[in-house]
């Protein structure tokens, strides 16, 4: 299949995960990506985050390439005018660059918009902040998850606030990126005129929130920890014991998936006031869950898996990730990245099937 992205060349200029996780995606759809990395700082910070079963002989950390395999990888240092000039080389022939400096460190370097704009006037500048391109604060993505609401609403009920598992936000805004250079990239085949885009984590983040901050802003509902409940839907999140000790959940959605979840339990809770509707299904939610728990805890999880499937029925099954890679629809979104930047003969990661 061909690749979309073939014809364009993009400079990273980013660093941890956001602005690589952007860049990866435009390679891994064909583009030519260069990644500027700093030899004095021994390149991208995240190239050290390495767990303890790493080898501690790579170059390396897995965190690294899971935003970078697939990229060329170039090491200059932007202080130094060679290195510079190299740099501005390959601004002239780029389309895309991508950033993510803290304010006016950009400007330090000579590598901000109104500089490269005199090198390449159809240059697409891309770039992320933290909480605005006005704003200097240092932004982690935690902080990020602790300032949005995020972590006040993750975790169990009446427990400490959570972060979640991965740098979510910093994804988040990686997507957002995404979409703006690609309506960037839509105007310049248009006009031949290039863009000053920018993405801020914390605005990311925010709209990100979506039902939780329309329960606030309209119904005036604090959202809280409340696991993996869902706050408008049940029973959604609960997590329920088969028989033979897998631990699954459903998404039920519908009254006729409800109807549907009940009758394969030979439960007839469908028929109830209590719970006819999704509305008094939250408002019951603690009692249909002990309900369903005494009929689901009868089953065994491949019996009741396969008849959720045939009924269509939403389940699922708490996996790890060991057990996660092992579905067949997990082994097609593997790709072994070949690179000359790491001991390893090649770099197992997640990618489009646009490879394959």
């Amino acid at each position: 299949m061909n690749k979309p992205f073939s014809d364009l060349v993009i400079v990273e200029l980013a660093g941890v995960l956001a602005g690589p996780s952007v860049g990866l995606f435009f390679a891994e759809l064909g583009a030519k990506v260069i990644k500027i990395e700093n030899p004095k700082t021994n390149g991208d910070v995240t190239r050290g985050w390495k767990s303890p079963l790493e080898n501690k002989e790579d170059i390396s950390s897995a965190y690294y390439w899971s935003v970078n395999a697939g990229k060329d990888i170039l090491f200059l240092d932007l202080t130094l005018s060679k290195d510079l000039e190299t740099f501005y080389q390959l601004i002239k022939t780029a389309d895309i660059l991508i950033s993510n400096y803290k304010l006016g460190d950009d400007i330090k370097l000579k590598v901000d918009y109104e500089t490269l704009e005199q090198i390449n006037s159809q240059l697409i500048y891309a770039s992320i902040n933290g909480f605005g391109s006005q704003n200097p604060r240092t932004a982690y993505d935690l902080i990020l998850q602790a300032e949005s609401g995020f972590m006040y609403m993750n975790g169990e009920k009446d427990s400490q606030s959570l972060k979640m598992p991965v740098a979510l936000i910093d994804l988040l805004a990686g997507h957002q990126l995404k979409e703006a250079i690609l309506i960037a990239l839509l105007k310049k085949y248009k006009t031949s005129t290039g863009s000053h885009i920018s993405v801020s984590l914390f605005d990311s983040a925010l709209a990100s929130l979506a039902n939780q901050a329309t329960n606030w802003l309209i119904a005036h509902h604090l959202p809280t920890a409340q696991g993996s409940l869902h706050p408008n839907i049940a029973p959604y999140g609960e997590l329920f014991l088969t028989k033979d000790q897998h631990q699954i959940t459903f998404a039920i959605g519908s009254n006729s998936q409800f109807k549907n979840l009940c009758e394969i339990l030979g439960i007839d809770l469908y028929e109830k006031e209590q719970f006819k509707s999704n509305q008094q299904r939250v408002a019951n939610r603690e009692k249909l869950y002990t309900l369903l728990n005494e009929k689901i805890s009868l089953f065994t999880f491949d019996d009741l898996f396969n008849l959720c499937l045939k009924n269509d029925v939403p389940i699922g099954k708490i996996r790890n990730l060991k057990e996660v890679f092992e579905l067949p629809e997990a082994q097609q979104m593997l790709h072994y990245f070949t690179n000359n930047h790491t001991t390893l003969t090649s770099v197992k990661s997640v990618a489009f099937q646009f490879l394959k």
